[in-house]
């Protein structure tokens, strides 16, 4: 699975004023992506506001996605939530041709046991023609996979390749790679943390600033990955502040402020997220002018 190695986007969903689907941004969001150097992009993950979307308008963006790429990256579609029954139809209907790979939450709300956290993957495991990546984010799902359980998984389900971890625990990350199959992957889940966690052994970020800054976070990867950690850490410390600013009112708003100001117009959001405020909007404009 080389195809989710280095750097990935969480593609955000353009919106028009009128809150339909701007496919036309979605376009050239999708070439500003590619021609600055992403190596795959991620469709429908939490940065896509994939929460307030229909099931028709999930088939739509995959299929416009698939097809405006036309295989030049690689392509990992986001299939989660919390109700396993209705996971596993999604990814029985879902048509795989152009895609690599699921990227599937932990579920959310529920507050499931390991166990049920387990069995939920096992379900889905066992359905999937499609390589699986966990993804385990416990701000947003209000619980924790633990390594215990992630490993259990990787150990038992060969088709299970990876995870997205977004927990922020380093004990956690360093016990996963520790003991994990050869051919498990560590992805970071925060784009602060990409550095150290591909110090420790992850392979790469599914990133949510990389929307607006692909090449500084293609190149921080790639950095990374080379072993290049001196170089890498001049770009980790010019994109800290501004990824701070694109979640502290909340995700995809900043980063979609961030594409508006670069020309691309997208900053609608669906309910129950809101645009940014002025005075996050006055700090993201400096930061962007020092960067």
């Amino acid at each position: 699975m080389t195809e989710i190695q280095r750097a990935g986007v969480a593609l955000v969903t353009p919106f028009n004023a009128d809150g339909s689907i701007d496919f036309e941004t979605l376009g050239r969001l999708i070439e500003f992506q590619i021609e600055e150097g992403m190596n795959y992009l991620v469709s429908l993950g939490t940065t896509g506001e994939t929460a307030t979307l229909s099931s028709e308008e999930k088939k739509k963006i995959w299929k416009f996605t698939k097809e405006k790429v036309n295989g030049r990256v690689p392509l990992v579609a986001g299939i989660g939530g919390n109700n396993t029954s209705e996971i596993i139809q999604n990814i029985k209907d879902f048509e795989t041709e152009g895609y690599c790979s699921i990227l599937s939450v932990s579920p959310y709300y529920n507050k499931p046991t390991q166990e049920g956290i387990y069995q939920h993957y096992k379900a889905i495991a066992e359905v999937s023609t499609l390589p699986i990546i966990l993804y385990n984010v416990p701000g947003r799902t209000g619980s924790n996979m633990t390594a215990q359980t992630t490993l259990r998984l990787a150990k038992e389900f060969k088709n299970i390749v990876a995870i997205k971890e977004a927990s922020g625990n380093f004990a956690q990350f360093s016990e996963i790679l520790r003991d994990k199959p050869e051919n498990f992957m560590l992805i970071s889940g925060d784009d602060p943390a990409t550095l150290p966690m591909m110090a420790l052994g992850a392979v790469g970020i599914i990133s949510v600033v990389g929307n607006a800054l692909p090449r500084q976070v293609a190149t921080l990867a790639r950095l990374c990955a080379e072993g290049d950690y001196i170089s890498a850490r001049k770009i980790h410390h010019q994109l800290l502040h501004i990824t701070d600013l694109c979640f502290v009112e909340g995700n995809p708003c900043g980063v979609k402020y961030i594409l508006r100001e670069m020309g691309y117009g997208i900053d609608h959001v669906r309910l129950p997220i809101v645009p940014i405020s002025s005075d996050t909007q006055a700090k993201i404009k400096k930061e962007l002018t020092e960067i």
